[in-house]
């Protein structure tokens, strides 16, 4: 069975775009580059068909992984009510920094641009699930640290 992950309607919509491009075209293309590549030479001695063969091999790892994660997706909507949840943007501060640090609540496939993701199941996302602005938590970290984390805000 399908391991479950929260995405919202937009990554599941773009994942599911994605998945029906791969299974299409993307298998399509690697056909016919596979085919060109076997009309030119021997294929143990031909750069173009073993390329074309990983290629090949990372197309469908791609495919596996789209379909794993849509199969076991639950879709949520994002919160509304300034609470952590998936597809958040999370700004915090950590004990003892004047400096705070954003991050999107969700899976690695939420990710939007450059912000790094902090994942619901680990220390730090199971701490912050939830939180609302102004609110304090704490998490163990993998040194067996207790660490406090300001929430500033919750977009």
């Amino acid at each position: 069975m399908a391991q479950s992950n929260e995405l919202t309607q937009a990554t599941h919509d773009r994942l599911s775009a994605e998945l029906e491009d791969l299974t299409s075209r993307g298998r399509n293309e690697i056909a016919t580059a596979l085919e060109a590549a076997r009309e030119e030479v021997d294929t143990d001695e031909n750069g173009d068909f073993h390329a074309a063969k990983d290629a090949q091999s990372q197309l469908e790892a791609r495919i596996e992984f789209l379909s794993h994660t849509l199969d076991g997706a639950t879709i949520v909507e994002a919160p509304t009510d300034g609470c952590v949840g998936t597809g958040s943007l999370v700004e915090v501060r950590f004990s003892g920094s004047d400096n705070t640090e954003t991050y999107l609540f969700g899976s690695i496939e939420e990710r939007h641009g450059d912000t790094v993701d902090v994942s619901p199941t680990s220390p730090l996302g199971t701490a912050l699930a939830g939180a609302k602005s102004g609110d304090t938590v704490t998490f163990t970290d993998p040194a067996g640290n207790d660490v406090s984390v300001d929430v500033v805000t919750v977009h």
